[in-house]
């Protein structure tokens, strides 16, 4: 099928700007997975495919179109039928966004995988859609490629309870997870068994060596419904270590707490900002009447809680800029002697002893010459995310 000429060539453009250069007339479901890992070579981060616009390269934080024309309803009806299935536009029809991964294999020793949602927009008066698609690195980095700081590192590991990573979408918590989880599974002292539940299913560890680990992955909901039944199925199994993919109603918190009383590591994520605006919304998922006794629990099973955000970073790429506090004996006996609407004050108090904040992360970083001012000064005002 006749492709065009790519813009690059005919503007001068550089090569991230360079559009597909065996761009179809027509997408068929066998150009999707070529032009997706041609998207890969050119280092995009996110593809976003939209009805009646080009699709875009996110590269280095900066979108530059893939596609030399505009992508019309028969196209999209390709795409959504190639990376969903035909029951796409009905789902869509129904209200209903859609998360879940994506893989090419180009050969039987390869794989290039995208975390992936699909939303419906309105677009020229109709209903279309959007696809968002990230590229997910083939293993997950290390922590040290992340540059996390040794205080979170060798707190990381508690021997029971709950470490929480925090952040808004897009900080970057899926992939701090991974690297913990790829630096538990490398110990020399092994991790046992690790059962994960997520939604999607991002980071696989199919090249990871792990010569006392053994990490089973269960897709939520393709595999179990929802993530409090991945954290019952789990205590059934014999796990050491539990990873719920997000903690975000009162039943799956519940369900995290019994896991961490009952002699397991569980990690978590939510989509809180700030150590004490963690501890206070997952209370805050408890009906008053349960609150009190349920926050109990939750500190008595509290190891660590880390926030995340990404910024921009001086010379290209983004930095993760924490704010984190261990919850070791000392600080649990203090908080569990008070009452619990007293707690997020004192965390704001105790959480330079016990970690670091936000305004102190970012000041470094700045400090440092790794960030510019402007996301400095959005990090540390106000007292950045400890409240």
């Amino acid at each position: 099928m006749a492709s065009r000429t790519p813009i690059s060539l005919l503007k001068g453009e550089n090569n991230a700007a360079e559009t597909w250069p065996d761009e179809p007339i027509r997408f068929l479901e066998e150009h999707v997975d070529p032009f997706l890992l041609w998207c890969i070579t050119k280092n995009s981060s996110d593809v976003t495919i939209q009805s009646d616009r080009v699709v875009y390269n996110e590269i280095n934080g900066k979108l530059y179109p893939g596609t030399y024309r505009p992508l019309d309803s028969a196209d999209m009806a390709v795409f959504l039928t190639k990376i969903y299935g035909p029951e796409a536009t009905a789902r869509l029809a129904s209200a209903d966004d859609l998360d879940l991964s994506y893989e090419i294999r180009p050969d039987r020793y390869s794989r290039s995988r995208f975390r992936v949602n699909i939303t419906a927009i309105l677009s020229k008066g109709r209903d279309a859609a959007q696809i968002t698609m990230r590229v997910l690195p083939a293993e997950p980095p290390t922590m040290a490629q992340l540059g996390v700081e040794a205080d979170i590192i060798n707190n990381f590991a508690p021997r029971q309870g709950m470490v929480v990573i925090t952040g808004p979408t897009g900080s970057g918590k899926t992939t701090l997870l991974a690297a913990g989880i790829r630096m538990l599974l490398e110990s020399k002292h092994g991790a046992g068994k690790i059962l994960t539940y997520e939604s999607p299913i991002e980071y696989v560890y199919d090249a990871i060596k792990t010569p006392h680990a053994l990490i089973a992955q269960t897709e939520i909901p393709r595999h179990l419904p929802t993530f409090a039944r991945g954290v019952r199925n789990a205590l059934r199994r014999k796990p050491e270590i539990i990873l719920v993919g997000e903690s975000r109603d009162r039943e799956t918190i519940n369900a995290s707490i019994e896991a961490g009383q009952t002699g397991h590591t569980v990690y978590t994520t939510t989509h809180t900002i700030g150590v004490a605006a963690t501890i206070r919304r997952m209370i805050a998922t408890f009906e008053p009447e349960e609150r009190a006794e349920r926050a109990y629990a939750l500190m008595e099973t509290m190891r660590m809680i880390v926030t995340q955000a990404l910024v921009p970073r001086i010379g290209g790429g983004r930095l993760g800029v924490r704010e984190w506090m261990r919850f070791d004996d000392i600080v649990r006996e203090k908080l569990l002697d008070m009452d619990f609407n007293e707690w997020s004050s004192e965390i704001q108090r105790m959480i330079e002893r016990y970690g670091q904040t936000m305004a102190k992360s970012a000041t470094i970083a700045y400090e440092d010459g790794l960030i510019e001012r402007r996301p400095y000064l959005m990090l540390t005002q106000a007292g950045g995310a400890s409240g």
